[in-house]
This record gives C-alpha cells, sequence and structure tokens, in this order.
C-alpha cells in the first residue's frame, strides 16, 4: 500500500486571496491548448485558421467548458438539491464539475463562434480535440490533491487511504483517469490528426476515445455517495453518461469517412490578409 501524498489544496494563499491547484488545472489546460493550437496551425497549411481565430476559439470554449461543467454537475449528479436550493448552482466554491456537462457547453461555444464568424462547427472541433485530454489530465491530477473522487477499496500494492475515504485502502481513480482519459487520448489524437483526415473524423475519435476509457476507469471509481449505484454494482451516472459518447463517436467517424473530403482536399479560399499574417508569422 502506498502513502497517499498530502499536498496543500491551496498552491498560493496571499491574505484573503486563495488560489487552489485544481483552480491552476484549468488555467493549464486552456494555455496548453492555445498554445498547441497555434503551434499546429503554423504547421498545417490545410488548417484555416488564424492566430487571431484562435485566440476567440479558446476565450469562447473556456466558458463553455466553465458554465456547462457546472450546469452539468448540478443537472446530473445534485439535481434535487438544486430544485431545493436554487442559488446552489452559482455555489461553485463548494466544489462539483462534470466533464460530460463541459463537451456540451463546448459544443454550444464552438456552436455559437462558428455561426459569429462564418466558421466549420466541425473544423473547430477537429482543431481543438486533440488537445483537450491536457487539460483532463491536469483536471484529474487537482482531483487527486484535493483528496476527492477516489476509487472502490481495494488490495493492489499500490492502494491509497485517502483522507475522508475511511480506513480502507482504494484505487487512486484519479490517476487511472490521467493516465488514459489524459495522455493516453492525447498521444492518440496528436498522432491521429498529425495528417489531414475527414472533416469530424478527429472529434470523433475523441468522444469514442474518451467514452471507452471514462467507461473501463469506472469500474474502479467509487461511485457519488448521493446517487450510488443506478442498476446492480456496476452501472454509475458515468458509465450512463460516457456510453452514449463512444456509439455517438464511433457514428461520427464512420459518418466522416463516408461522407466527409479531408482538410488537404478541401479548396483553399483566397487568403485574406489575416490568413497572410498568420503565415508570416
Amino acid at each position: 500500500m502506498l502513502t497517499f501524498p498530502e499536498i496543500d489544496p491551496i498552491a498560493v494563499e496571499i491574505g484573503f486571496i486563495k488560489i487552489r491547484w485544481y483552480g491552476l488545472m484549468y488555467v493549464i489546460g486552456f494555455f496548453a491548448a492555445w498554445m498547441l493550437a497555434r503551434y499546429r496551425t503554423r504547421r498545417r497549411a490545410d488548417i484555416d485558421f488564424t492566430n487571431e481565430d484562435i485566440d476567440g476559439i479558446i476565450f469562447y470554449l473556456a466558458l463553455g467548458v466553465i458554465v456547462g461543467a457546472r450546469v452539468g454537475y448540478v443537472l446530473f449528479y445534485n439535481f434535487g438539491l438544486f430544485l431545493r436550493e436554487p442559488s446552489y448552482l452559482f455555489r461553485v466554491w463548494e466544489g462539483g464539475m462534470s466533464f460530460h456537462g463541459g463537451v456540451i457547453g463546448v459544443v454550444v461555444a464552438a456552436w455559437l463562434f462558428g455561426k459569429r464568424y462564418r466558421k466549420s462547427f466541425l473544423a473547430i472541433f477537429d482543431l481543438i480535440t486533440p488537445f483537450a485530454p491536457i487539460g483532463l489530465a491536469a483536471g484529474r491530477i487537482g482531483n487527486f490533491i484535493n483528496a476527492e473522487l477516489w476509487g472502490r477499496t481495494t488490495d493492489v500494492s499500490w492502494a491509497m487511504v485517502f483522507p475522508g475515504g475511511g480506513p480502507l485502502p482504494r484505487h487512486p481513480s484519479q490517476l487511472y483517469e490521467a493516465a488514459l482519459e489524459g495522455v493516453a487520448l492525447f498521444l492518440i489524437l496528436w498522432f491521429y490528426s498529425a495528417r489531414p483526415r475527414p472533416r469530424g473524423a478527429v472529434a470523433g475519435l475523441f468522444l469514442f476515445g474518451y467514452g471507452v476509457f471514462r467507461t473501463f476507469v469506472e469500474f474502479f471509481r467509487e461511485p457519488d455517495d448521493h446517487i450510488g449505484y443506478l442498476a446492480g454494482d456496476w452501472l454509475t451516472m458515468g458509465i450512463l453518461l460516457s456510453l452514449p459518447m463512444v456509439l455517438i463517436g464511433g457514428a461520427i467517424v464512420i459518418w466522416a469517412y463516408r461522407t466527409q473530403p479531408t482538410a488537404e482536399s478541401i479548396p483553399e479560399r483566397a487568403p485574406s490578409s489575416a490568413n497572410r499574417k498568420k503565415k508570416r508569422s
């Protein structure tokens, strides 16, 4: 059994200002996505986005992630409390963010950005999804530091006793998720998206890959106390929300290869001054 490394959840404290590691993980995820998206657009002539486009996309998606993740958590995991206390939706300092809600928020944000700036919805998703796993990995490390969302009890040699998790050792399921939904999924998407693919295929692979990895880890993760198992001793809310992602993601990949052109075969528009500026930078 391993000893849980008790790290102070507060990274920086200046007077009454407290910056938590979990919040910093969001910043790390957004910054990494911004940097890598700019890098990818410089390296790929078939990607029709400028640096200014990237700035706007990241801003929109950051808002979508934060709002969607909070609303999703309240609706999916604590709807009863919300009905009794509607103000709970805004009490973000009490914790509670849902990845599945964040995905919905990102979809809405990408659609709004594409509609406003006349950009392809699928092209936006294909551009940004390879970098999303970095934020997922960072967020799960934040959960680990907070000693929350721990795993089920086990006797494996790398099990840990989590503060607040009782006296029995548990799977460090946050680290499993960081490794699979974060590192492994990032490597898969990064190399897959390095070449032009049918429009929508990268986004579909992200949904499929996350759904598979999250479903797998749910068998090691302790269900939320106030929800428990939805059926038997295996069906959790996480699995219920992830299985549709597997089906939808797989369907999108198949649809993309059957109906969509690859990025390199899409006729390029006459370069605008903004695009010429991007190529020079």
